[in-house]
C-alpha cells in the first residue's frame, strides 16, 4: 500500500521509452495492435484539449479561437479505453469475486483501496475543475472566464477527461489488484499488470487505435497531513507548462489570492479579512491569519468563561458567525510551557462548557472528566 500511496503521489517527469513500452505492452496484453505513436504534454490540460479535438468532440477551429498552443495528432483512430481499462477492470473484478465470494472480495476492496481512494477521487475531481477552468480562460496562466461561448469547449474538455486512463490516479484500485497477485499466485489478472506499469510513469493518458495521448506528471505537489492539496505561499499542484491548482487544505482558491497573502500570509490584515467578499476565502484569511490574533486586534470580547475555557465569537458578513472555544491544555510541554487550544464548535454554542462537551460528543450536562489532559 505505502509503495502505491507513493506511485499517486509521485512527481516528476516519466522515464519515457519505459512509460512507451509499458503502453505497448498494455495493448498487447489486450489483443490490440500497438500504437504507431505516443504523443507526450506536459500537463492534463493540454492533452485533454487535445483528445477532444483529436476525437471530433471539438474542431480544430475550436481550439484555434483560444490561445492555448496544444498540438493535436492527426488520424488517432477509435478510442480503445473499454479493450484496456473498463473490460479488464471488469473481468478482473469477476475473477476475484469468484474465488474468494463475495465477502473476501469486498475485505480485498477495503483494505486495498480505502486509505488511497478518497484522496486520489478528490485530487482527480480537483484536476478536472482546474482543467475546465484554463480550458475556458483567455489567458491559461489567469484563467478567467472566457467570453463568446467559450464554456461550451471547456464543458467539452472537461468530458474528455473522463474517458482518460488515471495512469498514477489509478494507484487504488491497481493496489488492489496488485495485492491479491501477490498473495494468490494463481490470479493472472491479463493487462492490470501492464496498467501497474504504465501507472508507475505517467498522468492521464488516452488511448486510440494508432495514437496514445498522455499527461507527464506534476512536478511539483504539496498536500497537508490529511493527503488534500495544500499550500498558501503558491501553487499546490504544479506541472511543467504552468499549468497549476492552488488550493489551502483541498479547498481551490484563485492564484492571485493566494499571492496576495504573501509568504506565511505576511502581508494579511484585519481591514483585508473583514473587506473579502467571498466567505470561503474569508474562513481561509482567519485561519492563516490566526484566530486568537484576529479576536486580540479587534478587541473583541468573550462570550463566556468558565473553568472548562474561553467562548468567543467572530461576526461575518454574509456568513455564519465562527464561533471557537479557547482550550488551555493542561498536560505541559517539555519545555514546561502549556500550549492553546482554539477548537471550533456549532454557532449555536451558548457556553465554553457547552463548546467542549460538543468536541467529545456529550451534552454540556454530561461533561464532568475525572482528569484533564
Amino acid at each position: 500500500m505505502t509503495r502505491w500511496a507513493g506511485v499517486g503521489a509521485a512527481t516528476g517527469p516519466a522515464d519515457r521509452p519505459v512509460a512507451e513500452a509499458a503502453i505497448r505492452a498494455v495493448y498487447r496484453a489486450a489483443g490490440l495492435a500497438e500504437p504507431e505513436r505516443v504523443v507526450w504534454y506536459d500537463s492534463p490540460l493540454g492533452a485533454a484539449v487535445a483528445a477532444a479535438v483529436a476525437s471530433g468532440t471539438c474542431k480544430p477551429a475550436d481550439l484555434a479561437a483560444t490561445r492555448l498552443s496544444v498540438k493535436v495528432p492527426g488520424r488517432p483512430g477509435r478510442p480503445v479505453q473499454e479493450r484496456l481499462w473498463s473490460g479488464p477492470w471488469a473481468a478482473a473484478k469477476a475473477e476475484a469475486t469468484a474465488a474468494l465470494g463475495v465477502a473476501g472480495w469486498n475485505l480485498a476492496w477495503d483494505e486495498g483501496a480505502s486509505r488511497l481512494w478518497e484522496p486520489t477521487r478528490e485530487l482527480t475531481e480537483r484536476i478536472r475543475d482546474a482543467v475546465h477552468a484554463g480550458a475556458g480562460a483567455w489567458d491559461p496562466s489567469v484563467r478567467t472566464p472566457a467570453a463568446g461561448g467559450r464554456g461550451d469547449f471547456a464543458d467539452k474538455v472537461r468530458a474528455t477527461t473522463h474517458s482518460a486512463l488515471g495512469g498514477q490516479h489509478d494507484a487504488a484500485w491497481l493496489a488492489v489488484f496488485d495485492g491479491l497477485r501477490e498473495r494468490f499466485p494463481e490470479f493472472a489478472f491479463p493487462v492490470l499488470a501492464e496498467l501497474g506499469e504504465v501507472a508507475r510513469q505517467v498522468g492521464w493518458w488516452w488511448p486510440y487505435e494508432r495514437v496514445v495521448l498522455v499527461s507527464e506528471r506534476p512536478t511539483a505537489m504539496h498536500r497537508d497531513d490529511h493527503s488534500r492539496l495544500h499550500n498558501g505561499d503558491g501553487p499546490a499542484l504544479t506541472y511543467a507548462d504552468g499549468f497549476a491548482l492552488h488550493a489551502w487544505r483541498g479547498m481551490p482558491v484563485p492564484a492571485d489570492f493566494v499571492g496576495g497573502l504573501g509568504p506565511g500570509g505576511s502581508r494579511l490584515t484585519v481591514r483585508g479579512i473583514n473587506n473579502e467578499e467571498n466567505a470561503e476565502l474569508r474562513r481561509v484569511m482567519l485561519e492563516i491569519y490566526g484566530y486568537d490574533r484576529y479576536l486580540r486586534d479587534v478587541g473583541a470580547q468573550p462570550l463566556d468563561r468558565d473553568e472548562t475555557g474561553v467562548l468567543w465569537e467572530i461576526e461575518l458578513d454574509d456568513d455564519e458567525p465562527i464561533v471557537m472555544v479557547e482550550v488551555l491544555n493542561s498536560t505541559p510541554e517539555p519545555d514546561g510551557t502549556t500550549r492553546t487550544y482554539w477548537l471550533r464548535v456549532p454557532p449555536d454554542t451558548e457556553t465554553a462548557r457547552e463548546g467542549v462537551a460538543w468536541t467529545f460528543g456529550v451534552s454540556a450536562a454530561d461533561y464532568r472528566p475525572l482528569r484533564e489532559t
